[in-house]
């Protein structure tokens, strides 16, 4: 049985992050989880991600219980299922947090800050939640869906970056502090660079680290960019995992097919489809999830525009033509077989199988694809005995055919 040795550290870290949330005289902002999160811990500020609060709500599989009460508020079943099922806790008076950390529920916030980077859907989430605390909040509105990204685009996000700094003095009590950011921006961008290094080490045949793997041990990159922790986490799991490497071991013994998912988790299913794949000797190698993490634009001499740069070229922002020529680029290096589309129903900014891009792909590099419907966090949506038949059907279509992009069009 494979096992990453470090996922105890990362337990030990995780658990003293959302502890420390609660401690006394603590300011807390809230913040999107691909946000100024440097910007904001620049004024002291511990950061709290509801984003990751609804992926537990979906790892745990709570999720379902809170939908619906979200319903009551006027919220859609139909929209982002981390808002449905966040909310639906909040009035609930419910989270995992109590029962995996012991803390009294989500910490109040001081401050509430989103980006739409992402999705629009997030100024709603925390809006909600600004009214509920009678909190002040402030957004982040870059450009959106853009092909590559413009000196005229990054004033623009500059511009918003700057125009929430008297909000963050106001909540914090702290006046900016220039050299501060720019130590953020500094160590952010070291563990990122790290966390990226991690990622390739699925390059490597066996892979030591799968899709699956990394959706958990991507947890510090996500709460704790901007800290030493960080960075010193990432180092020993690259460590850990080179030696993998070296010794050739991987997650799957006898990797026979490598994949690439494209999308969100499916959450509450992990499990489940992690053990599907190396059952059929097949390694998830890599992901534009995990990858929406890796910021290596970041330059602590220009903190302002950097941020603005790496949280505007994210890939869930970026035009078709764009995507395309990124995926085409991870396909080739992680040296994948086929790709998996998770066709998210209530994610429709982070789903890139409706609009006919799995086939564009195919037609232009020879890769094949699967499309799996599901989502975040609304098992409703995802039928396991169907989504199984797929995938191992899949996955014998790709062992009959020319192996490792032999068949990609120069």
């Amino acid at each position: 049985m494979y096992e990453i040795k470090s996922t105890q550290v990362l337990k030990k870290i995780m658990r003293d992050y959302f502890t420390g949330l609660e401690q006394p005289g603590k300011k807390i902002a809230w913040c999107t989880s691909v946000g100024p999160a440097e910007l904001l811990r620049s004024f002291g500020f511990d950061v709290y991600f509801p984003e990751n609060h609804g992926a537990l709500l979906g790892a745990t599989r709570t999720a379902m219980d809170f939908i619906p009460e979200s319903a009551k508020y006027g919220y859609s079943n139909h929209v982002c299922s981390y808002t449905t099922a966040d909310i639906g806790a909040f009035v609930k008076g419910e989270s995992p947090l109590k029962k995996q950390y012991g803390m009294q529920g989500i910490p109040k916030p001081d401050l509430i800050v989103y980006n739409t980077n992402q999705c629009r859907e997030v100024q709603d989430w925390f809006s909600f939640f600004a009214k509920e605390f009678n909190c002040p909040i402030a957004g982040i509105h870059p450009p959106r869906h853009v092909d590559e990204v413009s000196k005229k685009e990054i004033d623009l996000v500059v511009h918003q970056f700057k125009s929430i700094i008297p909000a963050c003095e106001s909540a914090s009590g702290k006046k900016f502090d220039i050299d501060s950011f720019r130590e953020t921006i500094r160590l952010s961008k070291e563990a990122t660079l790290l966390w990226q290094q991690v990622l390739k080490t699925s390059i490597a045949s066996p892979a030591p680290l799968s899709f699956f793997d990394g959706i958990i041990h991507m947890g510090p990159i996500v709460v704790m960019r901007g800290t030493q922790q960080a960075k010193d986490y990432y180092s020993k799991l690259l460590e850990e995992l080179n030696e993998n490497i070296k010794n050739k071991v991987g997650v799957v013994k006898n990797e026979q097919c490598r994949v690439f998912w494209e999308g969100m988790p499916i959450w509450g299913k992990i499990r489940m489809l992690s053990d599907l794949f190396a059952e059929n000797n097949t390694s998830v190698v890599a992901s534009t999830y995990c990858s929406s993490w890796v910021f290596d634009e970041f330059d602590e001499k220009e903190p302002f525009e950097s941020s603005a740069l790496a949280y505007t070229k994210i890939f869930i922002n970026r035009s078709e033509k764009a995507k395309m020529k990124m995926l085409k680029s991870w396909l080739e290096e992680y040296k994948c077989d086929g790709i998996v589309f998770h066709d998210t129903k209530t994610c429709f900014n982070n789903s890139n199988a409706k609009f006919g891009m799995p086939l564009r792909l195919k037609q232009e590099t020879g890769i094949p694809y699967l499309i799996i419907e599901g989502d975040l966090c609304d098992l409703r949506f995802f039928s396991e005995g169907q989504s199984i038949t797929k995938i191992e059907t899949f996955i014998e279509q790709i062992e009959r055919a020319p192996r490792h992009l032999s068949s990609m069009k120069e």
